[in-house]
């Protein structure tokens, strides 16, 4: 078993081998000075069943294309099975035609990652289920559910608290981790009166008195989630806190999230945080470092992964 980091999340790759206690497989992703990207494996890989790690986060295409172009440097070197672990899959909100003569970008992505030599595909929290589908070959998609109930069970104990969907496009997440917190679940139903106007968010659920807290999977501009914070906060609840699998978190969205009502905002490292993440008072990143290191034992020793979450 070798585990290959590309640039897009080193940290976590390192993190990740150190559980497993293996060091990262050296070798080169780089640039030339057109910005091509170019790979080079330095150790013998071939027979052996190599982990890439990259997330394709931002730059996006990037990171997308370092990906592949490792994937295919290990099939040409021979290795017996190439996994792609992405934690955090970019394009996957491109999952349907949103429109006459949009594209399906997770489709292609997916075809890209299997022509370019990937056997099998590691990821978490895809943003739709229905993505696994795209792929011909196994994906195993992990979900923090657990993660976030330990977190929230060791931060939020004693209190009062409640499990909020930011949208009714979330709730099997939410409710996923309400019952294994074993407390109630509220939804935020925001809805656009007309085009041009701001949205209105209607709470469902009783939520005075409550330590809300908002569960996702992706915060992007951080808009939506702020706004379910400040309804929450309009409607009685006595606190709002976000639980978030991916911090993609562009443009002015830590600011937006520093000053918004928002207790404390928690990300996994999916996504290597920026400097501004890390110096926000009101954002924490949980690491998923242990629960992709198993997982990826498991996949290398033909054991089961779904029972993680049994």
């Amino acid at each position: 078993m070798k585990i290959v980091a590309c640039n897009s999340n080193r940290p976590l790759a390192e993190a990740v081998a150190a559980k497993l206690g293996l060091p990262l497989t050296r070798a080169s992703v780089r640039r030339f000075a057109d910005m091509e990207v170019f790979v080079e494996i330095h150790e013998n890989v071939r027979g052996e069943d190599v982990f890439v790690v990259q997330s394709t986060s931002y730059p996006a295409n990037d990171n997308l294309l370092e990906l592949l172009i490792t994937l295919d440097a290990l099939r040409r070197a021979s290795a017996r099975r190439a996994t792609a672990v992405i934690p955090y899959f970019g394009y996957a909100r491109q999952d349907r035609k949103t429109g006459s003569r949009t594209p399906i970008s997770a489709k292609l992505v997916a075809n890209l990652i299997t022509e370019a030599g990937a056997n099998r595909v590691l990821t978490m929290d895809l943003h739709a289920a229905q993505i696994q589908g795209f792929f011909d070959i196994p994906v195993d998609n992990l979900y923090a559910a657990p993660l976030f109930s330990r977190d929230i069970q060791e931060n939020y104990n004693g209190r009062d608290i409640m499990i909020v969907s930011p949208d009714v496009g979330g709730v099997l997440r939410a409710r996923a981790i309400a019952t294994r917190l074993n407390c109630d679940l509220a939804i935020i139903d925001k809805r656009r009166e007309r085009a041009g106007t701001s949205e209105v968010m209607n709470v469902i659920g009783d939520v005075r008195g409550r330590d809300c807290i908002l569960v996702d999977d992706i915060v992007d501009s951080g808009g939506t989630l702020c706004n379910a914070a400040a309804a929450l906060i309009d409607n009685g609840a006595r606190s709002a806190s976000v639980y978030v699998t991916h911090g993609v978190l562009s443009g002015g969205a830590v600011a937006r999230i520093a000053s918004s009502p928002v207790e404390m905002m928690t990300v996994t490292d999916s996504i290597l945080a920026t400097e501004a993440v890390r110096l926000a008072h009101n954002i924490r990143q949980a690491t998923i470092a242990p629960l992709l290191a198993e997982a990826m034992r498991r996949i290398s020793e033909e054991s089961s992964v779904s029972s993680l979450f049994d």
